[in-house]
Parts: C-alpha cells; structure tokens; sequence
C-alpha cells in the first residue's frame, strides 16, 4: 500500500508531460552524431534545481533513456553511431537499411529497445539493494577479467582471426596514448598537448565509422548515384521475430549484469551480447550482411544497462556508468545523499525514479514507432546531399564536445584509418572494442598488480576472475576451431 501512494504521484499529468519532454529530448540528442545521453543530462541538471524530486530526476532518466535509444537512428540509417553505445548496431543496422528494410531495422531497434529496458527496469524494481551487494565483489582483478573477456570478442566478431587480432592489438596500442593512468606520465603524445588525455572516443568513432563511410560512398557518388532506396514497413515480421527471440533474452540479461557492475557502460554490454548472439547462432555467417537479431541483442542490451547502472548509484551510490556519475550530481542538486541510508529515509524519491524509469521506457517505444516513418525519409534525401550532410554532422559533432580543434584531427584522421581498413578487410568493430576496453584492462591490471605486490596469482584468485578468464579462452578457441573445421571442409573434397 505504501509503495503505491508513492507511485501515484508519477503518474500525475505535469509529471507525465516532464518525462515525455525528457524523454523526446534526449532522442534528439541521441540522434545527433557527437551529441551524447550524457551531455543531454549534463546541460539540463541545471533546470531541474528548484523542482521537486519526482519532476527533476525523472526528467533526467527520461533524457537518459532516449538517449540511448536515439544513437540507433542515426547508426542505422546514416552508418553514423549517434552514441558509443550504438556502435555494434552499425554492424547489421546499416546493411538492412541498404537492402531497403531501414523501417524494419528501427522498428527491431525500437521493440528490442522497450524489452531490454523493461526487463532491467523489473530487476531495478525488485532486486536493487540485492544485486548491488554483488558490484561490490568487483575489484580491480575481476575488471581486468571483465576487459579481457570483452578484448577476446573481438576474435568471434571477424571473419579472419588474424586480421581481427592485428585490428583488436592497434586498438590497445591506440589507446594508450595520453596520460598513463597510474603515473601521469605522458606517452605517444609527441608534443601535442591536445592529445594529453588520449583521443577523444565520440570523435574517433565518428571518424572510423561515419567519415570512413563518406570516403567509401564518394567513390561511387559522381560515378552513378543511381535511385533513392526504398523504405517499407516499421513492423518486423514474425519470421524476423522469432529468430531474434534468444538474442533478445541474452542481451537483456547481458545488459543488466553489465549495467550493474559500476564503470562499464552501455558500450560494453552491446558488444557483448553482439558477440554471443553471433556465437551461440546457428547461422553466424549472417551476421553483419544486415541480421535481425544482430540488431535485436545490441538495442536490447545497451537499453538494459540503463535501468540497471541505477542499481548501484541508489543502492550503494557508486555510478553504473558515465550518465549515472551525472546523474549523480542531479540528486545532490536535490540535497538527496545516494545510498542504502536513502530507501529508509527517501522512499517516495527511490519508488518515484523506479516507476519513472518503466514510463520513460514505454514513452521512448511509442515515440520511437511513431517516429520510424519520419526518420526513415533521410533516405529519401539523393546521396550527394546526404554524403555532404553527413560530412557536416561529422564536423560539428566532434568539434561540440570539447570545443578542441585537436578533436577534428581525431576524427578525420580515424576516419582516414577507417577507410583503409575497410578497403584491406580490416574489422572496425574489433579496433572500437579495444579502445573501449583497452584503458579498462590496462588501468585495472596496474592496480591490481600494485595492490598484490605483482604477485599474477591475484588475478586468478576469485570465482569471479575464473569465471571470466574462462568465458575468454572459450571467445578465443571457438573461432578457431570453427575457421578449423571450415577449412577442413573445403580440403576433403580435393582428397
């Protein structure tokens, strides 16, 4: 009965109408490449000082929501992750809109969207103080496990293994430029002071995705541009729906456990459930040339951790991700001290967030359904406007982030790199996992080495780190044993 009179108020008209607002916002903002969920939260906390509670944090959580959601429009349709989080959805996005399925590809996203969202919503709802504790078993040993079984994907993502190991190892050698995260060291710099930090991510991954796509598409374009494509339908067909029932399920399931471990992120977790929908497929050949459930795990899982990163901000007040950290400071700014001390003493402000956090999902569905018949005309747009379009996003995007000229450089010379790594068949998934990871794995293992005396056996110690260690060598021996058996295959006729 009291949890009711708690969940009332959220459904109020004015409250209702703030978290739609939020919630659309935050869809635009997704949408727009360089302009992250996290920005969106960031510049409006500030608005939400003075409002009540219920109004000013569900605004956020609704920004949040959508946020991630609209990175997937601009990936599918535009081959340009709108967030890092929507990256893997490039890989099966794209293609499906080439073939002229863009309305069905959203509406996957959309659904696959909705399910990881409300599934990680339910575990916030019931599990939250439970499933936090678990956070806490995390040192820096098991996020070094965690970082090396998310690098070893990279082997199942690419078609040759060699090719994706050489993609994967510049990748961690990429993103070791910067600061040393232990000493402060600078390394690989070579004067620019710019690049002190490391690259920028958001204009890197402009650059290896979108920009690299624009050189490839400027190949074609002032030879035959040929007909607009045609897009038809927003609804999957049930065929569709079927085979992409399991990835479903796996990347809900992935995106909750990833979003309730604190410093992983929504980038994590969709290549992950990417990775073992592909894995676990009957048919992983199709993954890539444009697969429904390639989309369905990535959308899901990334969608999941947005619910599940609240666990351990309001149940032990460590962030689940980058947004929650800004989230954060949007409880301080309501005078609110995030954890356990807050379900005793707030309760009408936890049950508020968590029946928010299941409105602002259902609105992020009706508004993306709704939207898919807009946002598929990009398509309609003849290429050479729409090539130049895109250039001009590239450019914005990366330059409003920091301000930083520096970040232009970035982007175009990722994309310069990403373009010849298309035309060698060199994966690009496998180089943007290593600089999502590479830090993660390279700051854990310092930590962890410094806190055992560099003692290795710290590092597989724990059930956990065994656990890991043991999802990794399976991630590396199966590709090569099924590249094995292939060229097995082949050779018996020839005998």
């Amino acid at each position: 009965m009291d949890a009711l009179q708690y969940v009332l108020p959220v459904f109020a008209p004015n409250v209702l109408w703030v978290i739609a607002l939020g919630t659309i916002g935050g869809l635009i903002i997704g949408a727009l490449p360089g302009l992250t969920a996290t920005m969106g939260v960031a510049l409006l906390i500030p608005l939400t000082f003075g409002m009540q509670p219920i109004l000013g944090l569900n605004m956020l959580i609704g920004i949040y929501i959508g946020g991630i959601y609209g990175g997937c429009i601009s990936a599918i349709l535009l081959r340009t992750p709108g967030t890092p989080s929507s990256a893997a959805t490039v890989l099966d996005g794209y293609p499906l809109a080439q073939k002229g399925q863009a309305g069905k590809a959203l509406g996957m996203a959309t659904i696959a969207s909705f399910i990881g969202g409300i599934f990680a919503a339910v575990v916030l709802a019931t599990l939250a103080p439970q499933l936090a504790s678990f956070a806490l078993q995390f040192g820096p040993a098991e996020y070094f496990a965690l970082a090396l079984f998310g690098l070893t994907i990279i082997a199942s993502l690419s078609g040759d293994v060699l090719k994706g190991a050489i993609a994967g190892l510049a990748g961690v050698l990429i993103s070791t430029v910067g600061a040393d995260p232990i000493s402060g060291a600078l390394r690989y710099t070579f004067g620019v002071s710019g690049f002190a930090s490391g690259f920028a991510f958001t204009p890197a991954l402009i650059g290896l995705f979108a920009l690299s796509e624009v050189f490839v598409q400027m190949e074609k374009i002032f030879a035959d541009e040929g007909p607009a494509m045609k897009v038809s339908g927003r609804w999957p067909s049930l065929a569709d729906m079927k085979e992409s029932v399991p990835a479903l399920i796996r990347g809900s399931i992935i995106g909750t456990i990833i979003g309730i471990i604190p410093g992983t992120g929504s980038g994590t977790a969709s290549w992950i459930a990417y990775s073992e929908a592909r894995r676990s497929s009957k048919t992983p050949e199709k993954f890539g040339t444009g697969h429904m459930p390639g989309v369905a795990a990535t959308e899901s899982a990334n969608n999941a951790v947005c619910a599940a990163a609240l666990i351990p901000l309001l149940a032990l007040g460590v962030p689940g991700d980058v947004v929650t950290a800004v989230l954060m400071g949007g409880l301080m700014i309501q005078g609110l001290a995030p954890g356990p001390m807050l379900f005793q003493s707030r309760p009408d402000v936890i049950v508020g967030m968590f029946a928010g956090t299941f409105v602002a999902t259902i609105f992020m569905f009706v508004f993306g359904m709704l939207g898919i018949g807009l946002f598929s005309r990009i398509l309609m747009i003849p290429k050479r406007i729409l090539t130049m379009s895109i250039v001009a996003f590239c450019f914005i995007g990366s330059f409003a982030i920091n301000l930083n000229v520096v970040d232009l450089y970035t982007m175009v010379g990722f994309g310069v790199l990403g373009y010849g790594m298309q035309k060698f068949g060199f994966s690009q998934a496998a180089l943007c996992i290593a600089l999502i990871l590479g830090p993660m794995a390279e700051a854990n293992l310092r930590r962890g080495l410094l806190q055992s005396g560099d003692d290795v056996i710290a590092f597989v110690s724990t059930p956990i780190c065994l656990l890991f260690l043991a999802l990794a060598a399976l991630s590396i021996l199966l590709p090569l044993l099924r590249q094995f058996r292939g060229q097995t295959t082949i050779a018996t006729p020839a005998q």
